[in-house]
């Protein structure tokens, strides 16, 4: 029986146990101004900071933040030795990483990776009614890349945060019918 739910070229059937505690932690995403793109995340997104770090030798600070449900933060620990053991071991965590003065260069701008040179692509947050996801955008004058209804693929969306990083925006229990009417 295989460990993989689907068969592509190139999957290894053995997994090491060495890996068997494994997480995936985090992505990282460079920001040019932390005041916007934290509101953005954090009013826009709904997400929390679990932890700032500065690196003040460096010039630089890290941001962590979890989409964390509001019952789910009372778990979260006070003590910042602690937090710090939290936020490095749960899954699918989003660091910001802030390179001080940057937002003083009206030249900088970073590569949103969906223009030449293709690279990394988007993150992706399930909503549970993307219509509704999608009202709220619209009244808070998100930026999209794609609304649902739009192009070849239905029922998911793609908006833009302030440094022009995609973000899709989908509801699981719209994407076996897209995929299905996409797939033909």
């Amino acid at each position: 029986m295989s460990r993989h739910f689907e068969e592509a070229p190139g999957l290894n059937e053995q997994r090491d146990p060495a890996t068997n505690e494994f997480v995936f932690n985090q992505t990282m995403l460079r920001i040019k101004d932390p005041e916007v793109t934290l509101d953005f995340y954090t009013r826009v997104m709904g997400m929390t900071l679990v932890r700032k770090l500065d690196f003040p030798e460096m010039e630089f600070t890290l941001f962590f933040l979890a989409a964390l449900k509001p019952e789910d933060v009372e778990n979260w620990s006070k003590d910042t030795d602690e937090r710090t053991r939290q936020t490095f071991g749960r899954p699918a965590m989003l660091e910001l990483t802030y390179n001080w003065g940057s937002e003083k260069d009206p030249e900088l701008q970073y590569h949103n990776c969906n223009d030449e040179p293709k690279g990394f692509g988007h993150i992706g947050f399930a909503v549970p009614d993307l219509d509704a996801a999608c009202q709220r955008f619209d009244e808070l004058g998100v930026s999209y890349v794609k609304r649902p209804e739009d192009g070849k693929m239905k029922d998911i969306a793609f908006i833009r945060d302030p440094d022009g990083y995609w973000i899709e925006i989908f509801e699981p229990a719209r994407l076996p019918q897209g995929l299905k009417q996409h797939l033909g």
